[in-house]
């Protein structure tokens, strides 16, 4: 049985299913894991985290005496995305043409933006600055396709193998800026230099020692330290170079930054840490937990979305977490999700309504078989199904779930 307790309640023991909160700034390499000895606990406390789920059957359980919060990781979903729905008036984000019509020229965006990004850290390695103009170039491009449709490259870019990470990262962010910059209603030049923020935001990794930035299992204190000295790393090639201009300057530093003050590498909070800086946080972080990386799976998105809303108080900027789900959708691209119905299906992308997007189904659990998928736009008259829970395909046995979403393409 799953359980949501306070950080001060953890003891030797117990099971870790998940921690609630600084997920990117903690040094554990996976999020499930039993507490042996009590420097586990410190280290869960001294990371930041406050509240955890832990798994009672396969750990003991909360001491009798002490309160705890018995509730399923399916209803603190359904509320999250109540209070999203409510908060966010359930509008979707505009698109210019269908996610099918665009998503093949995305596809060749990435592959060319992911040999782009390989060649500027290569470069910066060598000690030369970031060609302005290439990296410019390359944000038009994305920015284009975003304007077309917010969706298909946005989510081609996640499924990045754990080998290309740090490069198709940095295209990811790159998307994400663009969009949630229109969405919070940004000049289209301060939203090109907020692509270019993004595509650059993680230049420091350049310097990292590779046996540290692609280790598949867990970090030691040390080299946790290093990795953390890459948002400093990357400003100051940047700053060297003398190519770019403040926001990705800013961005670059201070994307790890907190609301709380707990981020770094300066401890910045609240209106300390720029508007600019705040969207890269919530952007960095969004591609970096729904991607695979060296040492874990990457998550659902949908299912991200409910976690970061789990941790908007102090690491997010409210209204920018907000507008950045206006700008992908509470259950974006490449969910999937069960409906009322009792189908399985994979969204594809957003409709009239964050609530109600184009789902693409394909598998029915009533019959546990596949069946010939439709696509379906809830949000359309006479369709009736609505979306009832996310889920995990790994729980129903299914693979390849994407083919659903990219048909031939991936």
């Amino acid at each position: 049985m799953l359980k949501k307790i306070s950080a001060t309640e953890l003891r030797v023991g117990m099971f870790i299913h998940e921690l609630c909160g600084g997920w990117m700034d903690h040094p554990f390499w996976r999020s499930s894991f039993a507490v042996n000895d009590a420097r586990d606990m410190d280290r869960v406390r001294e990371c930041g985290v406050t509240e955890l789920w832990i798994d009672t059957e396969r750990g003991i359980d909360v001491l009798p005496t002490q309160p705890n919060s018995i509730i399923s990781q399916e209803a603190a979903g359904a509320a999250v995305d109540r209070m999203l729905a409510q908060d966010l008036n359930a509008h979707a984000p505009v698109r210019q043409i269908r996610f099918d019509e665009e998503i093949r020229r995305a596809a060749g965006i990435c592959d060319r933006s992911k040999r782009a990004v390989l060649s500027m850290f290569q470069e910066a390695r060598m000690g030369n600055a970031v060609n302005a103009e290439a990296a410019g170039d390359l944000v038009d491009e994305i920015s284009s396709s975003v304007m077309r449709n917010p969706g298909a490259l946005i989510s081609l870019a996640r499924l990045k193998s754990a080998d290309d990470y740090t490069y198709m990262h940095s295209v990811a962010v790159c998307a994400l800026m663009v969009a949630l910059g229109r969405q919070l209603g940004q000049d289209e030049a301060t939203v090109r230099e907020l692509g270019l923020a993004g595509l650059l935001h993680d230049l420091g990794k350049a310097m990292m020692p590779p046996d540290v930035l692609n280790k598949p299992g867990k970090l030691t204190d040390d080299e946790f330290a290093i990795m953390r000295s890459h948002p400093g790393e990357g400003h100051r090639l940047l700053l060297e170079g003398k190519a770019v201009g403040q926001i990705p300057l800013d961005v670059c530093r201070h994307h790890h930054e907190k609301m709380d003050g707990s981020g770094y590498p300066d401890h910045l909070s609240g209106e300390q840490i720029s508007l600019y800086a705040r969207m890269g946080a919530v952007c960095d972080v969004y591609d970096a937990i729904t991607s695979n990386r060296p040492y874990k799976a990457g998550w659902d998105p949908a299912e991200s979305i409910r976690k970061m809303a789990e941790w908007s108080n102090g690491h997010f900027d409210q209204e920018v977490f907000h507008a950045f789900v206006r700008s992908i959708g509470i259950y974006p691209s490449g969910s999937m999700v069960m409906l009322e119905s009792g189908r399985l299906g994979i969204i594809v992308e957003q409709s009239s309504s964050l609530m109600q997007p184009v789902v693409r189904v394909f598998f029915s659990t009533k019959a546990q078989t596949y069946i010939k998928p439709e696509l379906l736009d809830l949000s359309r008259p006479g369709v009736h199904d609505r979306i009832a829970s996310r889920e995990d395909p790994a729980k129903w046995g299914l693979e390849h779930t994407n083919r659903f979403l990219y048909g031939d393409v991936r």
